[in-house]
């Protein structure tokens, strides 16, 4: 099964949003908080090599001399997710062989950036989400929907809750 990063991030975020994504649900070009996640990683960093696509599974935002991934974010609203991503990212890659060191995930509205590392222990518990992830997108059935802060902002909302 191919797990994408975006399936990664949305396990966190939430794992109905990850079994409707994917089902082939995916209404994310169409919201307009995503359109402006685009422009701003589009407009940022303009002098990086961007949006390097591999095997249709991972989608990096730029790399720097292959040591290096960045993740451009908007927000830290759902960092952990965002965490948990560029660690998948850092582990595809390595898996790939790839000797990549370490990843940042950056917020140019913030100015600000966070150093992101993949370690045994993180790379153990990765392989345990991704197993986690398989199950969820392998069931019969959506979960349950809860309502959560994040979800007024969500692709998905009125799917979910009208």
């Amino acid at each position: 099964m191919k797990i994408t990063g975006n399936m990664i991030n949305y396990y966190f975020v939430c794992q109905r949003k990850l079994w409707l994504f994917s089902q082939g649900l995916q209404y994310e070009e169409e919201n307009e908080n995503v359109q402006l996640g685009k422009l701003l990683d589009t407009s940022s960093y303009k002098d990086k090599r961007k949006q390097i696509m591999l095997d249709g599974t991972i989608n990096i935002d730029f790399l720097e001399e292959w040591k290096v991934l960045h993740e451009v974010k908007k927000s830290r609203a759902i960092e952990p997710a965002a965490i948990w991503q560029l660690r998948y990212y850092l582990y595809y890659l390595q898996e790939k062989g790839v000797p990549v060191e370490k990843g940042y995930i950056d917020y140019p509205k913030l100015r600000e950036r966070l150093e992101v590392t993949l370690d045994e222990e993180k790379k153990n518990e990765l392989e345990e989400i991704i197993e986690a992830i398989e199950t969820v997108v392998t069931q019969n059935d959506a979960p349950r929907a809860e309502k959560k802060k994040i979800c007024t902002k969500c692709a998905y909302y009125d799917y979910c809750f009208i």
